[in-house]
């Protein structure tokens, strides 16, 4: 018969696991506005994978989530649309990375937004939400820096009819 002591030992060795996790491997993140539809919702729920970037660094393409430049203590979740080196122009709402148009399925409404090109600085992402009409993104507020992102969106997991891999 487990004795009180073996209970307690139990719990806090679950909860020191969680914590654990929670600070360093995987954490949820709720979706909070209209800028990445259709690709995700308000009020979605999605586990952003922490360690995805320990050893590595984002690649064009990628959901992150990161800390918002004007505000730390805030996130913001968009996709990597160019990293570190590349130039990056818009015409007519289209999308140019190093010369070449970017194909991009996820966006239903680029918008005609124009945009000279830039070079990315190195240490940084060009980020941007699907919803190009609808998205506070590097258009207005410039280059992420490696050192906000917080991690790699990778799984919806509410609401649980459209439960799965990020795309």
């Amino acid at each position: 018969m487990k004795t009180l002591r073996d209970v307690l030992e139990t719990v806090l060795i679950a909860l020191v696991i969680a914590i654990l996790v929670r600070s360093f491997v995987v954490e949820r993140f709720l979706v909070d506005g209209p800028s990445m539809e259709p690709t995700m919702w308000t009020n979605e729920s999605l586990m952003v994978l922490k360690i995805a970037y320990r050893f590595g660094e984002p690649k064009r393409g990628d959901i992150v989530v990161f800390r918002y430049p004007y505000n730390p203590e805030k996130d913001y979740i968009k996709r990597v649309i160019a990293v570190g080196g590349d130039t990056i122009e818009m015409r007519l709402g289209r999308v140019y990375i190093n010369g070449q148009l970017k194909e991009e399925p996820y966006v239903q409404n680029p918008g005609f937004f124009n945009m000279n090109a830039t070079v990315v600085p190195e240490g940084t992402i060009f980020v941007m939400g699907d919803n190009r009409t609808n998205s506070e993104d590097s258009r207005m507020f410039g280059p992420v820096s490696l050192s906000y992102v917080k991690g790699k969106a990778v799984f919806r997991i509410w609401p649980l009819k459209k439960i799965g891999v990020l795309k």
